[in-house]
């Protein structure tokens, strides 16, 4: 397949160009199944999987993407990618290990944690004033505490990134950095179902897989989760906190009480292995309907072959349907946009915490650069699903409807700790739009703002005609 993209880093340096939307975190969409991920991870790294990564556990060199060339000037930024595609998160694997300082291995072991923790954080983290803390002074205290138990040093750590200002950065507890390597690597099954949030930031139900075990029970769009396995949920919970519950061991069971409306319905739901469907089509009329869950390395070719479709059925306007689009891959999002661009035209600048930017741009014309162009977004629409949104909309590509996106415009990489002491998610790069709006905690505003509550298989019943 041709190639429409390219990344040119300055000053110097190739930035790893891999970001998903994070669904450790709150207001993000989770997909509780046991799809397949993608994930990039440094070449030194020892860590284990987690987030959006493949069963495949083999890596490749690196290279461009099928839609990018990225120009790599400093040699030392090699990447090894594993591919393939699953839940709905944000990341780069890594666990190195730098050099330890003098008087080390007299710490205790609760003592060395909280300094590996204190490490990786201060290696990685975007904001280099540690959200005007005195960093080292935060070191000093950590590393003298003495320490009753490990867990009491994890919730120390928990603390500590707390601190730092940033709902994406944050302690991982063993169970739960297990439960997202489990998921990426094939041992957790799921009942398939997103999980997103309604405008309370109560989770809910965002939509139900077709012949999942999830549909077979009876689970709705919108229903509201109360309670799994005797845990309650509340706003206060995430969509993570609900995945993570509503995963586990393939053919074991899982109790679920949602609330319909006025009315309490419990289920009781055997986990199966889920093959999620990222991108759905649909016609009517002249009107074609491309429905995008998430973006994956795959997004792109999926969507041509949808447009192409269109093309051969004398389809006249082109809908997209981002609702509850938690993210996924950039590449797949910039990928599917200079799909419709024409050439030179910009797509995304990510900055990393040193400062590098990586600027992204079209090197040829897209292969349909003339079909008009309608997204429809909401509330959900985040990460990756903005980068799209944004490189269509500020290159007046295409009109934008519905409500005020998420506003997610940073980049997280999740680092496994030694002696199975979970891990970090730690904030280490932002991106900015075309024109360089930060959208993060902002979002991307529309043309025109319409509801957003017609069914997931109707999105037309959302937007006027005079729009289209």
């Amino acid at each position: 397949m041709m190639s429409y993209a390219r990344s040119l880093s300055k000053p110097s340096a190739a930035l790893i160009c891999c970001l998903f939307h994070l669904s450790l975190t709150s207001y993000s969409q989770a997909f509780v199944s046991l799809q397949s991920q993608s994930i990039t991870r440094s070449v030194s790294s020892l860590g284990a999987t987690s987030g959006r990564c493949d069963q495949q556990q083999h890596g490749t060199n690196s290279r461009a993407t099928p839609f990018q060339q990225i120009r790599k000037q400093n040699r030392n930024e090699f990447v090894t990618t594993i591919s393939a595609a699953a839940l709905a998160t944000s990341l780069f694997l890594s666990s190195s290990q730098p050099a330890m300082a003098a008087g080390y291995e007299s710490l205790s072991s609760e003592q060395k944690f909280v300094a590996e923790a204190w490490r990786t954080v201060d290696a990685t983290f975007l904001d280099r004033t540690f959200n005007g803390q005195d960093w080292f002074q935060v070191r000093q205290d950590l590393v003298k505490k003495k320490y009753k138990s490990m867990e009491e040093a994890q919730e120390a750590v928990s603390n500590m990134m707390s601190n730092l200002g940033d709902k994406y950065t944050r302690y991982l507890s063993p169970a739960k950095y297990q439960s997202l390597v489990d998921s990426a690597t094939g041992t957790l099954a799921g009942i398939g179902v997103e999980i997103a949030t309604n405008k309370e930031q109560v989770p809910i139900v965002s939509d139900v897989e077709p012949n999942s075990p999830a549909q077979k029970a009876g689970l709705l769009p919108d229903d509201i989760f109360l309670e799994s396995d005797g845990v309650k949920f509340d706003k206060t919970t995430t969509p993570d906190d609900v995945a993570l519950k509503l995963r586990g061991l393939q053919g074991s069971r899982v109790s679920v009480t949602v609330r319909r409306g006025e009315t309490t319905k419990d289920f009781i739901i055997q986990r199966e292995p889920i093959k999620v469907t990222s991108v759905r089509s649909y016609t009517k009329g002249k009107i074609g309907v491309i429905r995008i869950k998430n973006f994956s390395g795959t997004t792109g070719a999926t969507v041509k072959e949808k447009v192409e479709d269109f093309q051969k059925k004398g389809v006249k306007t082109i809908l997209f349907d981002l609702r509850s689009n938690p993210g996924g891959l950039l590449p797949g999002g910039t990928e599917t946009a200079s799909l419709f661009l024409k050439r030179n035209k910009p797509l995304v600048f990510v900055v990393s915490n040193k400062g590098v930017v990586d600027a992204q741009e079209t090197f040829a014309d897209g292969f349909d650069t003339e079909t008009p162009i309608v997204l429809l977004v909401d509330h959900n629409t985040a990460s990756a699903a903005e980068v799209f949104t944004a490189a269509l909309k500020e290159n007046g590509r295409a009109k934008v409807v519905g409500e005020q996106t998420f506003g997610k415009g940073i980049i997280q990489t999740i680092r496994e700790l030694s002696n199975q002491n979970g891990g970090v998610a730690v904030t280490v790069a932002r991106y900015e739009t075309p024109r360089h709006n930060d959208i993060n905690k902002s979002g991307i505003s529309v043309d025109e703002a319409v509801n957003v509550e017609c069914p997931k298989d109707d999105a037309l019943a959302c937007v006027p005609s005079s729009v289209l």
